[in-house]
Formats: C-alpha cells, structure tokens, sequence
C-alpha cells in the first residue's frame, strides 16, 4: 500500500501531466494568459511584481517554485530577462523546458530540479529573486 508522501508525489505527476487545449483556455480567461501557470498568480500580478522589480532585457531573475515555469516565461518573453527556474516536482520542469522550447525562449530560461532550501546557484547570482504560488 503506498504511503502518503508516494501518494502524495504521484498527485504531483498527475496534476503537471494534464495538458489540454480546455486547461488553457481556463487559464487565459483566469490568470490573464497561456504562459505555463499553475497556480493562483495573474497576468496583472506578474506584470506588477515586474515593474516594482524594474526587470529589463538582461536582469538575471531566480524563480522560486517554478512549477511549469511560470512566471519565469512570462519575464522571459515580455522582459526578455535571463531566469532561473528551480522546482522539486521534474514533471513541472519538463513541461516548463517544453514550453521554452516552443516558445523559442530555450536561451533565456534555464529550469533547475532544487529546492529552494538548498538551491545549487552561487551567491550574488541574480538581480532578482521571485516566489509565487510557494510557501516558504
């Protein structure tokens, strides 16, 4: 019988393993856009964390809890900003990594398989630090 972490990793790979073209249409009418979210933070919210964080094209920015990368593509795409996504669950990862690669924003989003506890990044690495969604 499996315990309830094993439970509980295998709701993760299931939740990052739903793509469809409705789960989209829900999030452009949400959050705002079809930038990879999975969580609660809108379009409007990201914009405002961006402009209170004066992100430009080249400000290195570490997203925290990227989940499918958001919103690490956002930053990439409208900003053109160089982040950093790290995350646990290597479901979200991989469904973040297909997207930069759709996106043509492979250059610019690099995802990470860390905690954010013990992220392995050097000190002084970024601009800009991001966490939406996450509880820490």
């Amino acid at each position: 019988m499996p315990t309830g972490e094993e439970e509980s990793r295998q709701r993760i790979r299931d939740w990052y393993g739903l793509e469809s073209d409705v789960l989209v249409e829900i999030e452009r009418e949400v959050i705002g856009g079809d930038n990879g979210a999975n969580g609660y933070t809108t379009r409007a919210q990201v914009d405002d964390i961006a402009a209170r964080l004066r992100l430009h094209g080249g400000t290195r920015v570490l997203d925290v809890g990227t989940g499918r990368g958001w919103p690490a593509l956002c930053f990439a795409a409208t900003f053109g900003c160089r982040v950093v996504a790290c995350d646990v669950p290597i479901e979200g990862l991989e469904v973040g990594m297909r997207r930069a690669r759709h996106d043509g924003l492979d250059r610019l989003v690099g995802f990470v398989a860390a905690s954010g506890e013990a992220l392995p990044l050097r000190q002084g690495s970024f601009e800009a630090l991001v966490h939406t969604d996450t509880l820490c």
